[in-house]
């Protein structure tokens, strides 16, 4: 038996933080990734521009750095806008929502790419064919386009939401405790580095692997007519 010197329950709790925080990104990054494929694909040409740049900005900073400008920034930007109101306590933005709204940035900005293929890839005729069965634009999207796009851009969100969770560990340089700052502060208290690390490690593994298998079984349900097919 592995002698955690009682930090078990804190890696556990920093498990259930670091899944909290990868599943509200993902959220997060669902919503700006679908939004940034629709806006490329618009034929606005300044709701385009707003996406490429949202998407090369994002896209060209480390996610360690949109992680600390947008902890450090929002508090900034935040106790600005309080200002002008006559409000001057210091306002801090926390650890979990910078994380939330750094790695959705992220997992948006490279979803946008997979959801504008997947949005491409669907056949004129679809659009055409839900046209003519009277369909509005909400209700074609909804029930004739987005299920289509789900199954074909599943994979690709996939692979990114474990990249995503990976990430995860980069907030915790802001003072989250998830499993690698619960890990830091055991390697702290017992000097033991290896072996805090090494059960880190294990517990993103089997993270991942988790998700591997809800991944693919998603994919499977998703592509299950069309192999009937």
């Amino acid at each position: 038996m592995i002698d955690l010197h009682g930090f078990g329950d804190q890696l556990l709790q920093g498990a259930v933080v670091t899944l909290e925080l990868a599943l509200c990104s993902l959220l997060v990054g669902l919503v700006l990734g679908l939004l940034g494929a629709s806006a490329k694909l618009s034929s606005i040409s300044v709701i385009r521009w707003i996406a490429h740049g949202y998407t090369t900005l994002i896209r060209g900073i480390p996610e360690l750095l949109t992680v600390l400008i947008i902890y450090f920034g929002a508090t900034s930007v935040l106790m600005a806008i309080a200002s002008l109101f006559g409000y001057e306590e210091y306002i801090e933005v926390g650890a979990f929502a910078a994380g939330v709204t750094a790695l959705g940035l992220t997992f948006g900005a490279y979803a946008t790419e997979v959801f504008r293929g997947a949005l491409q890839s669907i056949p004129k005729g679809q659009h055409e064919a839900a046209v003519a069965l009277g369909m509005g634009t909400v209700r074609k999207f909804y029930r004739i386009i987005l299920p289509q796009v789900w199954r074909i851009a599943l994979p690709g969100l996939g692979n990114l939401f474990l990249v995503l969770l990976k990430d995860t560990a980069l907030v915790s340089v802001v003072g989250l405790d998830d499993i690698m700052r619960k890990a830091n502060i055991a390697v702290s208290s017992t000097k033991e580095a290896f072996l805090f690390y090494l059960v880190a490690a294990f517990m993103y593994l089997a993270l991942t692997i988790v998700s591997m298998v809800l991944v693919s079984y998603m994919e499977k349900r998703a592509s299950r007519g069309l192999a009937r097919g």
